[in-house]
């Protein structure tokens, strides 16, 4: 078998494993049975340890190796992902892991949108077409039964909304930061998420029990030290169409958790919802302009 080969292959199993891990993250979530900014302020310690490690065994220039201008904006990103991760955690414990996860993958038609609007960026006739469509998926997917205001259900949409939203900035400031590996921002990120959720007063150490540690340092070690070096170091070795479909297993995955662990079926009405909005999310990145291989990583899945 040629090397090139051989790297394409481990590269797929690499990335669709990353994803497959990221879809049991609600299941630690719950199972930690803490608050949001709780579960948040302990993920970025334990995320912050793994990425700082993994950084060094991976020769990834430190911190100090960053320009005024790239720290600013790492910073900025840290600040947001924080917000992010707060309210898709939050959402979690609303609407349930399978529809906060579906309802966060808007997240990449909000990219384009916002792209448009703010930084200029290109939206053709067809893509935003494709975005469309994938607004009508979202529509479908939740169901208007949750829409009713005042129901716990609409709050939780609206966090996942608002997460969505949040990393959609991410996403547009890493595309233009430029000598800052995707390890060495998720350790800012980390590393500003920590003291800012600080001041909000997580759970003192002394109140976790011994499982709900297990549980907490899951979600900073796995969830985000080790599925985010697996997306990183798979990204730049294939081809967008190959991590197009592969990104999809995320959902497909939290589905699946929610369903086999907790009982949660998702509806017909739903599950036609989610075709749309991964047509349209294959569509979208299908049919941007690209080279064959992504030229940098870039964020790592916004949970």
């Amino acid at each position: 078998m040629p090397a090139s080969v051989a790297t394409s292959r481990r590269a797929v199993l690499e990335l669709a494993a990353g994803n497959l891990l990221l879809g049991t993250l609600g299941m630690f979530v719950v199972e930690s049975g803490q608050d949001p900014v709780t579960v948040v302020f302990y993920r970025c310690l334990f995320g912050a340890a793994a990425m700082a490690l993994y950084c060094r065994h991976a020769g990834l220039p430190g911190l100090r190796a960053m320009t005024r201008r790239a720290a600013l904006l790492a910073v900025l990103t840290g600040v947001l992902m924080a917000g992010n991760w707060v309210l898709f955690t939050a959402a979690l414990g609303h609407v349930g892991i399978a529809l906060a996860t579906i309802v966060f993958h808007i997240q990449p038609f909000l990219v384009v949108l916002l792209g448009a609007l703010v930084f200029g960026e290109g939206l053709s006739v067809v893509r935003l077409a494709w975005v469309a469509l994938a607004f009508g998926g979202l529509l479908a997917a939740i169901g208007p039964e949750v829409m009713a205001p005042g129901e716990p259900a609409a709050v939780g949409i609206a966090c996942a909304l608002g997460g969505a939203f949040l990393y959609a900035w991410v996403t547009l400031i890493a595309r233009r930061l430029t000598g800052v590996p995707g390890p060495t921002l998720t350790l800012v990120q980390c590393l500003v998420g920590a003291p800012l959720l600080l001041v909000l007063g997580p759970a003192a150490p002394g109140v976790i029990g011994a499982v709900q540690w297990g549980w907490l340092a899951g979600i900073g070690l796995v969830h985000t030290g080790l599925v985010y070096a697996l997306v990183y170091g798979a990204v730049p070795r294939l081809a967008t169409p190959v991590i197009a479909v592969l990104t999809f297993l995320y959902p497909a995955s939290a589905v699946a958790v929610d369903a086999v662990v907790y009982g949660r079926l998702v509806e017909p009405a739903q599950i036609a919802g989610i075709g749309l909005i991964v047509l349209a999310g294959l569509g979208v990145t299908l049919g941007r302009p690209a080279g064959r291989r992504a030229a940098r990583p870039g964020p790592a899945p916004g949970t």
